[in-house]
């Protein structure tokens, strides 16, 4: 679900997404899917230690960084002509693709404590996050032609990443200590 919400921001973002958006994200989004259990699950009991205490302020801090480059963008320029970053290319494609997996380490973790194979949980992972990817973009990419959320696409997309990221703090129990 990661992966489809940051997919209709970049949906949004775009405005109108071509077959290489499409593929570029739901490609790596479902391979980074795939991935992530499998390195858990390889690293078995031995590092789950550190991971388990500091993935989701990993993915936080992605998502983090990513939203906050959006909002700076948003007031770059506000011109209809100016070119948005595409998040299906370069170092925000692949911090997307870890912010988006990085907690399914757990999971390839978790397999492994049960003595489970991994492999085709991956790759129903990596299929599952494709699919949900490229109907996000598809979502977004049709939203964004609705006058005010193009106005304010980047803010949005940010919120969003924003929201994700403390969705995963909620999860991990790190925000029930100020509650």
């Amino acid at each position: 679900m990661d992966a489809f919400a940051v997919a209709i921001a970049g949906g949004i973002s775009l405005k109108t997404v071509g077959f290489r958006q499409y593929f570029r994200l739901s490609w790596h989004f479902g391979l980074f899917q795939a991935l992530m259990p499998v390195i858990g699950w390889g690293a078995g009991t031995t590092i789950r230690g550190l991971i388990e205490h500091w993935d989701h302020w990993i993915a936080f801090g992605l998502l983090f960084l990513v939203g906050s480059n959006m909002i700076v963008a948003s007031f770059r320029g506000k011109d209809a002509d100016t070119k948005r970053q595409d998040p299906s290319v370069g170092l925000t494609l692949i911090v997307l693709s870890v912010a988006t997996s990085i907690d399914a380490l757990a999971v390839g973790l978790s397999l492994s404590i049960l003595n489970l194979s991994i492999w085709l949980p991956a790759l129903l992972i990596g299929i599952t996050a494709a699919i949900f990817t490229l109907a996000g973009l598809y979502i977004g990419s049709k939203a964004s032609h609705i006058r005010w959320i193009r106005r304010y696409a980047e803010i949005f997309g940010a919120l969003i990443l924003y929201t994700i990221g403390i969705n995963i703090l909620c999860e991990h129990g790190v925000l029930a200590l100020f509650g």
